[in-house]
């Protein structure tokens, strides 16, 4: 199950980052890209809390419309996708913790939930928001990750991947017109062997208000249907930073694979 445990999902045999680097210097701009909405809070939001209250503009990226995210057989998608988006928007206000020059776009690709794919046609779309976000550091998905369940997860961070790839070269979507742009930085969340830590002390609560902006995902992902069930959450959300962070005396880490050679 560890394998499909949304954003930070525990470290597990010889797996485990090796800390090579650290403490990425906070850039002026970041841009996540997520399959879902709240996908970005659960794999980045300690992080992006952090480098927002040290002045970095957030962007977000979102590629499905979340309409599956319920149990509910008679929900209706629509409506859910909706308000799925307005969640969205609160969670980076959130991040952003009332720092108002840090809250960057959210952006929505909109394509339908569980049918993501990486085709060429949808590469353009992130290659463009790149172009146009021009980011120093994107955050995506680890498209590699073994034993991944859910194909929007592989997908949205093939296309964070192959976006910056396509990003960054001048003859890829020429009938864009738009000029290239290569980010300094490439961070994976739910990385298989992670080899970068970021310290998260002083603002789990940040990522765990921005979570919590999610209302619509109470049921489903958070299993949290009351105030003691809510409470289990945050403590799995602090329990899991905190253990991350105990092999680099933190008392709260995220971790994720940097690639930096773009």
């Amino acid at each position: 199950m560890a394998a499909n445990d949304p954003g930070q999902p525990p470290l597990t045999g010889s797996d485990g980052p090796t800390a090579s680097t650290s403490e990425y210097a906070t850039p002026a701009s970041a841009l996540a890209i997520g399959a879902h909405p709240d996908d970005v809070e659960f794999g980045c939001g300690g992080v992006l809390a952090k480098w927002a209250a040290a002045g970095c503009v957030i962007h977000h990226l979102v590629c499905t419309d979340g309409s599956k995210g319920t149990w509910d057989a008679d929900a209706d998608t629509v409506e859910l996708a909706a308000r799925r988006q307005v969640e969205q928007r609160d969670a980076a206000r959130r991040l952003a913790g009332g720092v108002e020059a840090s809250v960057g776009e959210v952006r929505f690709l909109g394509h339908v939930d569980g049918e993501l794919d990486s085709s060429l046609e949808v590469r353009g779309e992130v290659a463009r928001v790149i172009r146009e976000l021009k980011p120093a550091v994107v955050f995506g998905h680890d498209p590699w990750k073994r034993y991944r369940l859910h194909p929007d997860h592989r997908h949205a961070g093939l296309l964070a991947c192959e976006g910056i790839v396509a990003a960054r070269d001048p003859h890829f979507f020429r009938d864009q017109g738009l000029a290239p742009h290569r980010p300094d930085a490439l961070m994976l969340f739910e990385a298989d062997a992670p080899d970068h830590v970021e310290d998260v002390t002083g603002f789990v609560d940040a990522k765990l208000d921005a979570l919590e902006a999610h209302t619509s995902q109470f049921e489903s992902t958070m299993k949290a249907l009351d105030e003691e069930q809510l409470g289990a959450f945050r403590e799995r959300i602090r329990v899991r930073l905190r253990e991350l962070g105990e092999p680099f005396d933190l008392a709260a880490a995220e971790v994720f694979k940097l690639i930096t050679a773009l």
